[in-house]
């Protein structure tokens, strides 16, 4: 740090994907597209969850929140980096940078959360079948995810708060999609041990505890299964979680790959690629995956297009 700059930087300049000024243009148009299937899919499941009664099952109620988080936290994220994209580049005070930050480790942290409980509710619902009804009743469901936004909400704060104490100086350029942790800390001058171990503990209660849930309720889960004696029956049980363990690999894996790592070089534009994947990308495959693995959507679907069939005949 001796020979850096010590000048107080109070602005970042977000710059990721400046470098190929070539491809603004078209990366902008696909992640607009993305962001509006976002929005239009999350949405979607969320009407149909709520206008189905078939649909009014805890693991439906858990989805429904699921995707509005999806929405918030895709809308964080997706609106500054077509701003950065269309200008090639763009200022933010820190201020909205905090901000930003905040909201996105908050609806991360909720979304973490939420695939852990359902991970949860799977196991229940696997290896309870007679007692899920009276196990998760509708004030544990509320419980539960009142709970989830208590816990992103505190994460989210005290990391906001202890990363915004640091100081910075020297480069402003943040070469990075959005103000997000590994890129903010190579900015920082000055001691930031201490900032930065309150940061990782708190970060240990989310997602490594989340994936550690989901890995012992999915154990149980396999077991329960493998007790079944035939195939046809061990597979119609796994079919029930195959969807939430798809949406739980795409988002924790790229999750794992950029935050559990050793990161101490610049960001590279592999980092780059797999931050949208997990910002972007996820957030709009969520409701296909659910609606094209599941039965239950599958059938809600095709009974609201046909009920929409029907209204339109004359």
């Amino acid at each position: 740090m001796a020979g850096r700059n010590r000048t107080l930087v109070t602005d970042f300049f977000l710059i990721a994907f400046t470098e190929h000024p070539e491809l603004g243009l078209p990366l902008f148009l696909v992640f607009l597209s993305f962001y509006f299937l976002t929005l239009l899919g999350n949405a979607g499941m969320i009407i149909l969850i709520g206008k189905n009664r078939q649909l009014h099952t805890p693991m439906y109620f858990f989805l429904a929140h699921l995707s509005f988080v999806d929405m918030c936290y895709s809308s964080v994220i997706v609106p500054q980096m077509l701003a950065v994209l269309w200008d090639q580049g763009a200022a933010i005070s820190q201020a909205r940078c905090a901000a930003q930050f905040f909201l996105f480790t908050f609806f991360a942290s909720i979304d973490c959360y939420l695939l852990a409980i359902m991970a949860y509710d799977r196991y229940v619902a696997v290896c309870q079948p007679l007692l899920y009804v009276t196990i998760v009743t509708e004030r544990v469901r509320w419980g539960l995810v009142a709970g989830a936004y208590v816990a992103g909400f505190a994460s989210a704060f005290v990391r906001t708060v202890t990363a915004f104490t640091l100081s910075f100086c020297g480069s402003n350029e943040i070469n990075f999609i959005f103000c997000d942790l590994p890129p903010l800390l190579k900015l920082t001058c000055g001691d930031s041990f201490t900032q930065e171990v309150v940061i990782i503990v708190f970060a240990i209660f989310v997602m490594p505890a989340c994936v550690l849930v989901i890995l012992v309720s999915y154990l149980f889960i396999v077991v329960a299964i493998m007790q079944i004696r035939s195939a046809g029956g061990r597979a119609k049980t796994f079919s029930t979680c195959a969807s939430h363990l798809t949406a739980v690999s795409l988002f924790f894996g790229t999750l794992i790959f950029m935050y559990l790592r050793d990161n101490s070089g610049q960001f590279s534009e592999e980092d780059r690629v797999v931050s949208v994947l997990y910002t972007v990308v996820t957030p709009m495959l969520n409701p296909l995956i659910y609606s094209l693995r599941n039965k239950e959507v599958k059938e809600a679907v095709m009974k609201a297009l046909s009920r929409s069939r029907a209204s339109g005949r004359p």
